[in-house]
């Protein structure tokens, strides 16, 4: 596929650019060589990108027409091609599960899974065309490896890591690769937009759970300890470049030491075992 050395600027399209993983990513791109269009869901987290010579796009993956109106605006501006798809962003909707409001793991599912599949199947028609590109997921260590309080966003990593996986398999030979990026802990705004979901959608004082979402609600704020093992974005980037420029990219790229740890154990204890020490956690 083309890369940042050649003659004809590789495009890629960055989703979840307002700060954090998309931020960075979306800059150190650049730096490399990369044309990128970079989407946000605010009109004013559109200027600092465009000072720095990213183009930007509003975009809602609640809202499909959006997405489409993305992928016409990109193409049009390619001449019809892009090179690559990074999908990265999402929200996390903590919160036990039987305490979880149908409506909010549908929100939570509409927009992790069900805007990214959108995204991802408008691009791939132009890969197969143009005979390479690469899709790559931003999907979480707790799409491989469950963690209680976090049941919707469990499920939608789960359900991303399937269909990312599967697409894999079906586009073999076509000279598109998919991958996906499992962090563990990193340095974003993650923690403070599950905050502003949890008390949204969770009804707190009334679940038997009060204690534990207390104690959730002082580390989301910052009183408890930090993450252990939490990097920065940097961490990310460096894995999605050997994805996006690798002749054989790998289909799972695990970052993070407790990311990482937890892949291991996973393997080699016992199920039982296995989640009775996850439950312990958190």
């Amino acid at each position: 596929m083309s890369s940042p050395s050649t003659t004809t600027q590789p495009s890629i399209i960055v989703t979840g650019c307002s700060s954090g993983i998309g931020a960075h990513c979306a800059r150190a791109l650049k730096a490399e060589g990369w044309r990128v269009f970079a989407t946000v869901r605010r009109d004013e987290d559109r200027g600092a990108l465009e000072t720095d010579g990213i183009e930007t796009f509003l975009m809602d993956y609640t809202k499909p027409e959006t997405i489409a109106a993305l992928v016409e605006a990109v193409l049009e501006r390619t001449g019809g091609r892009l090179d690559a798809l990074f999908n990265n962003g999402a929200y996390g909707q903590a919160g036990a599960v039987e305490d979880l409001p149908v409506e909010a793991l549908r929100l939570q599912l509409e927009t992790n899974v069900i805007g990214w599949h959108d995204l991802t199947r408008r691009v791939v028609p132009v890969m197969r065309r143009q005979g390479h590109g690469r899709i790559v997921q931003c999907s979480s260590i707790l799409g491989l490896v469950p963690y209680r309080w976090r049941g919707a966003y469990n499920a939608s990593k789960f359900a991303l890591e399937a269909l990312s996986l599967t697409l894999r398999m079906e586009l073999a030979g076509s000279g598109v690769h998919v991958s996906l990026i499992e962090p563990g802990p990193i340095e974003s705004r993650f923690t403070a937009n599950a905050l502003i979901q949890i008390e949204k959608h969770i009804d707190i004082e009334n679940s038997v759970h009060v204690a534990e979402y207390r104690r959730q609600l002082r580390r989301l704020r910052g009183e408890g300890k930090p993450a252990r093992g939490k990097l920065g974005p940097e961490a990310v980037h460096a894995v999605l470049r050997h994805a996006l420029t690798a002749k054989a990219p790998r289909p799972h790229y695990v970052v993070t030491t407790p990311a990482k740890q937890g892949v291991l154990l996973k393997k080699l204890l016992p199920a039982a075992f296995f989640y009775r020490l996850i439950g312990k956690l958190g």
